[in-house]
């Protein structure tokens, strides 16, 4: 019964092929499997996340904005924007009826107080407030606080102003 060549069946040659096959793979792949190839233009199969957090499962939106700020660069504008917008929250009610933010320039809050009395009393309380910024937007946003009270009306400028220094004789 023997069709092919070399007198064997049809069983013994496939047997061979296979065998000469696994012997080329091996010299070719130094005996380690070779990659699979896969047609279809290079898609790959779609494989489900299972019960498990996935990097493909739906992600909060606050999640995502927040990984968008930081790739972007903008964290350091937002932590700015949350410090004026949710100042009440940060300080309370009291120190937020008396005293505003005015500025942020490279760390330095600037805060108007309403008055000298307040501004004070603010001085003293600085590091409690310093530390509840902190919590509230992350650490750097605001290192120190520049606090001062309500501004003086000024008399340099105006109608009756006189230009210049100023009569110099009037004391001696």
């Amino acid at each position: 019964m023997s069709d092919g060549q070399d007198g064997l069946s049809g069983y013994e040659l496939a047997r061979k092929a296979l065998e000469q096959a696994r012997a080329q793979g091996k010299v070719v792949g130094r005996g380690k499997a070779s990659p699979v190839r896969r047609s279809g233009g290079g898609r790959t199969r779609r494989r489900w996340s299972g019960p498990g957090p996935d990097s493909r499962d739906p992600q909060p939106f606050g999640k995502l904005t927040g990984r968008l700020a930081d790739d972007r660069g903008w964290q350091p504008k937002i932590g700015e924007g949350t410090v004026f917008a949710r100042w009440r929250e940060i300080v309370g009610d009291d120190i937020a009826a008396h005293a505003t933010p005015s500025a942020l320039d490279g760390g330095i809050l600037q805060v108007q107080a309403e008055s000298t009395a307040w501004a004070t009393q603010l001085r003293y309380v600085q590091a409690q407030i310093l530390a509840k910024i902190a919590a509230a937007v992350g650490d750097g946003v605001v290192t120190s606080l520049r606090i001062t009270g309500p501004k003086a009306p000024s008399w340099r400028k105006g109608e009756r102003h006189v230009s210049g220094r100023g009569p110099r004789d009037t004391y001696g």
